[in-house]
């Protein structure tokens, strides 16, 4: 792990202050609802307090492209921090190789782009399984949220499971080391930067696909969920002892599953 301190610098502030505009202004955006005509907020609301369902609120019938649209500033939203620590590292080694500051910045703007890229993959799947699911009766068309406790289950069981899978764990290495990957991955230039980013995002993709997909539980766009999976990925990614945190995680999955079928 690289100590926050080591990480700093005016450079290195600068770029966190945009990444940081990037994750805000894709918030704003869930919040307002993504396009959809439901704001996060009043999903969440609904989440929290089911009686609002009187209120007239229609089931959505959003756009593919709006629904990949709304998958991917999420996944911006939820998974631009644990990438700092990378994008960081990246700016500091440029900048000792005389880069300057201008040419480091926008190096390290396309290694987060990317990355930014793999995730735009994954939304397209995501939308297309959203898309699949809602009209097949398994997800609510208005909570887009599992109507289905078999379909629940899975889901949880499949990532609670997922979490000791040796491929889970070498795709959380990655994830946990920006120094050994840098070291073992590094390419020059632009298009190096940007295979660069995106390496990185198939590795994070690998390590956090199924975490993703317990929106199809506890509700694509409700906040509570979102917020408790990005501070989740945050944790297991970068804090010292994610990975036993990462673990634990799995076992309430699992345990959660069984009570899903149970109760």
């Amino acid at each position: 792990m690289i100590p926050v301190g080591e990480l700093l610098g005016r450079e290195r502030v600068v770029t966190l202050l945009g990444m940081t505009a990037l994750v805000g202004a894709c918030w704003a955006y869930l919040w307002t609802g993504a396009g959809t005509g439901m704001s996060a907020l009043d999903m969440t609301a609904v989440a929290l307090f089911p009686h609002r369902l009187a209120d007239g609120m229609g089931a959505m019938d959003p756009s593919l492209a709006t629904v990949i649209l709304m998958w991917w500033v999420m996944m911006i939203a939820m998974m631009t921090p644990g990438a700092a620590p990378v994008v960081l590292l990246y700016r500091r080694v440029l900048r000792h190789h005389d880069r300057g500051d201008a040419g480091s910045a926008f190096t390290s703007t396309c290694l987060l782009a990317g990355y930014l890229a793999v995730w735009l993959a994954f939304s397209v799947g995501a939308a297309v399984l959203q898309m699949l699911l809602q009209p097949a009766g398994l997800i609510s068309g208005m909570m887009l949220w599992s109507k289905s406790a078999v379909l629940s289950a899975i889901v949880l069981a499949l990532a609670g499971v997922y979490q000791f899978t040796p491929l889970k764990q070498a795709c959380l290495r990655q994830c946990r080391s920006p120094v050994r990957f840098l070291a073992t991955y590094w390419r020059p230039g632009i298009t190096g930067s940007f295979l660069l980013g995106a390496r990185h995002g198939a590795y994070c993709v690998g390590c956090c696909w199924l975490l993703m997909a317990l929106l199809f539980v506890g509700g694509v766009m409700n906040v509570v969920w979102i917020v408790a999976l990005s501070l989740f990925v945050l944790v297991e990614k970068v804090l010292p002892g994610g990975e036993r945190v990462g673990r634990a995680l799995g076992v309430v999955l699992i345990g959660w599953a069984v009570a899903t079928l149970l109760v």
